[in-house]
């Protein structure tokens, strides 16, 4: 199981009454979210490891140098990413916990948590399940290989959405493995991706299934002397006009698979990595129901407070 983890923590924090606090009044809501989430997660799939994937970079130079308004909207001034000031001070407080649970949690420099799960599941030997919250995962997934989204948009994390093939070609239309293309046809503006003026889901479908991928489409664009749907006189004319964009846009969209990292282990802790540690950020944090959750989940023998 790969946590999306930015995408959790940032669920939680949202969806936990910002009234849960430290016993000195500070919010903690997003790390008590988390451990909760990670705890259900894991009774209710039963992983045999478990990895919570970071964003060393949350906005890589080798997708702005590509697409400039990637993310754009939102940097805060002082060039990070912008997040609510309530949260910034929880980030570092789950990263102390998860290091004194002994739950492995991997970045890679210069590569966001997406590239860190592409990475991952496919080196896995085994079926992989990526929790997130972004669509952009969707093309990892892969039936042949066991590798699917449990999707967290829609509801609670008791109510996820479980995408594999099937889900991606009955939401979209494609399989899952165009979905990097029809996300660069389409565009998202979550990410500051324009995708070609024009061109919506419907449309960047049938392109996809007329011709297979986007080199297909610009393929049979550059060659068509008659205009015939799906690649109408007016789908040209968008394709054309958005050629600059379809040049570099893929490599900001698609997922990195092959990061240059050291393998992770991410079995399941069997007891906390440093329960001494654990027991005091518990106790300053006002943790203790969410790791006795957790601690319970992860089946830890003879942990208390």
């Amino acid at each position: 199981m790969l946590l999306d983890a930015a995408s959790l923590y940032f669920r939680a924090f949202y969806g936990v009454p910002m009234t849960v606090v430290t016993p000195d009044g500070r919010p903690i809501n997003a790390v008590r979210g988390f451990l909760d989430m990670t705890a259900r997660l894991v009774v209710a799939h039963r992983p045999s490891h478990l990895v919570a994937c970071w964003d060393d970079d949350w906005r890589p130079a080798f997708r702005t140098d590509a697409v400039p308004s990637y993310k754009a909207h939102r940097q805060a001034e002082e060039g990070g990413e912008e997040v609510p000031d309530e949260l910034g001070p929880q980030v570092p407080v789950l990263v102390e916990v998860l290091a004194a649970c002994g739950i492995a949690r991997v970045g890679a420099p210069g590569y966001e948590a997406d590239d860190v799960i592409g990475t991952l599941a496919t080196r896995a030997d085994r079926d992989v399940d990526v929790v997130t919250g972004d669509r952009d995962l969707f093309q990892l997934v892969d039936d042949a290989r066991g590798v699917r989204v449990l999707y967290t948009a829609r509801g609670g994390i008791g109510d996820l959405d479980l995408v594999d093939e099937g889900a991606v070609a009955a939401k979209y239309g494609v399989p899952g493995k165009a979905y990097a293309d029809f996300a660069v046809l389409r565009g998202d503006p979550s990410d500051g991706l324009p995708g070609v003026k024009g061109v919506g889901e419907k449309t960047a479908a049938a392109l996809i299934t007329a011709f297979g991928d986007l080199a297909g489409i610009r393929a049979a664009a550059a060659r068509t002397t008659v205009p015939k749907a799906p690649l109408t006189a007016s789908v040209l004319k968008k394709l054309h006009e958005a050629s600059a964009y379809l040049d570099v846009a893929p490599a900001v969209v698609e997922v990195v698979k092959d990061i240059d990292m050291p393998e992770v282990a991410g079995e399941l802790p069997g007891r906390p990595a440093d329960p001494d540690a654990l027991t005091a950020l518990a106790e300053q944090h006002g943790l203790q129901t969410s790791v006795h959750r957790l601690g319970a989940a992860l089946e830890w023998p003879d942990f208390t407070f």
